[in-house]
């Protein structure tokens, strides 16, 4: 009975906000479309201006990648994570996470289709996947929006916290699954 009314309380959750909106709208006396259409206009003037972000972060991230970068750092790496027990497979996650979402989630989808979703490799990737953000891509759209260019610090922060979401995912895992 309570699993029932659930889903029919989701499925309905968002038609009925939406409609509270418009009633609460009509009763604030908002010419509701007009509303609409300037919101749409400066989503698309926003959209235009990050263009030139988007593009140089995609393209940056294509080098990365075609050129190899990132597998002669893991390989440089390898030692290192084998002696602190880190499996070497994550590295490319943790390297790409940061840059781009849809990589990293190909990076997962390759790391669960080569080792399974239930291995230790496999569960540190997805736990890594979930738990961190594209802090890049984040900085790019959000700071290029509203023409902030002297990100060093939020970069920082960002990467710091990466990093610890990662160092967590590895540390959780290893006690939960190692």
């Amino acid at each position: 009975m309570l699993q029932s009314l659930l889903q029919i309380l989701a499925a309905w959750s968002i038609p009925l906000f939406l409609l509270l909106v418009l009633v609460y709208a009509v009763y604030k006396k908002v010419d509701v479309f007009d509303t609409f259409v300037e919101g749409a206009k400066d989503g698309f003037q926003t959209s235009v201006t990050l263009i030139p972000f988007l593009v140089a972060m995609i393209v940056a991230i294509g080098l990365l990648r075609a050129s190899g970068a990132i597998d002669l750092l893991v390989g440089l790496l390898e030692p290192l994570l084998t002696r602190f027990r880190i499996p070497g497979e994550i590295l490319p996650l943790a390297l790409m996470r940061p840059l781009s979402g849809s990589g990293a989630l190909g990076i997962t989808a390759e790391i669960l289709n080569s080792y399974g979703p239930d291995s230790f490799v496999g569960r540190v990737a997805s736990t890594m996947q979930g738990s961190t953000d594209t802090t890049f891509y984040i900085l790019t759209v959000y700071f290029g929006s509203v023409g902030i260019r002297k990100i060093r610090h939020a970069l920082a922060v960002g990467l710091i916290a990466d990093f610890a979401a990662f160092a967590a995912a590895l540390i959780f895992c290893t006690l939960v699954f190692g």
